[in-house]
């Protein structure tokens, strides 16, 4: 699927290998609007498939994160003021499960990582205005870590992300991306 996707702020270093795609984050690199910090970021790396309407979408990430804000995952993207960013990111010397939902500008959601974050995998579904997002660190079970409303759009641009706000440098690879219909399944199903 990586040969059909379209690069947003493409990385200097990158490379594709059949299904895997890696990149060397560019320094000084982020998304982000406002809150806070009271700055607009939007040169993070992105690359993106568009899908027609409502959608799952999955990929495995492996990374090791070492400095500051380091970060890597999923993002979906309506336009520069509407996004969410999931995944991976190094903050005070621990590697969080982190999301930033962006409706104009952005929030900072943390968690306590379930797993290895040196390898792992996020799955996103938009449908109905709703946004369900799932983390795994075996492939098999998928328990939620974020539920939130999301703007209803035509298409979404969806695909792995990484930046790295402090340096860069980071050593990214993307794997298993997936990209369909939203899979219907319940809530509380974790598979």
């Amino acid at each position: 699927m990586f040969e059909q996707a379209s690069w947003l702020n493409q990385p200097q270093q990158w490379s594709r290998e059949g299904q895997r795609l890696k990149v060397r984050t560019d320094a000084s690199t982020d998304f982000w609007r406002e809150t806070h910090y009271g700055f607009v970021r939007d040169n993070g790396h992105f690359l993106f498939v568009e899908t027609d309407g409502d959608f799952t979408a999955q990929v495995k990430i492996h990374s090791a994160f070492t400095h500051l804000y380091d970060q890597a995952g999923l993002m979906v993207r309506v336009d520069e003021a509407h996004w969410v960013k999931i995944g991976a990111e190094l903050s005070d010397g621990v590697t969080l499960l982190s999301s930033v939902l962006t409706d104009g500008v952005s929030d900072w959601a943390t968690g306590v990582f379930p797993g290895d974050p040196e390898a792992f995998w996020i799955r996103a579904t938009v449908a109905k205005g709703v946004l369900r997002v799932q983390v795994s660190v075996d492939g098999v079970s998928w328990p939620l870590v974020r539920l939130a409303p999301f703007p209803v759009a035509a298409s979404y641009r969806v695909g792995p992300y990484c930046c790295t706000p402090e340096r860069g440098g980071l050593e990214v690879e993307f794997s298993e991306l997936q990209v369909s219909a939203p899979n219907g399944k319940s809530l509380h199903d974790l598979s």
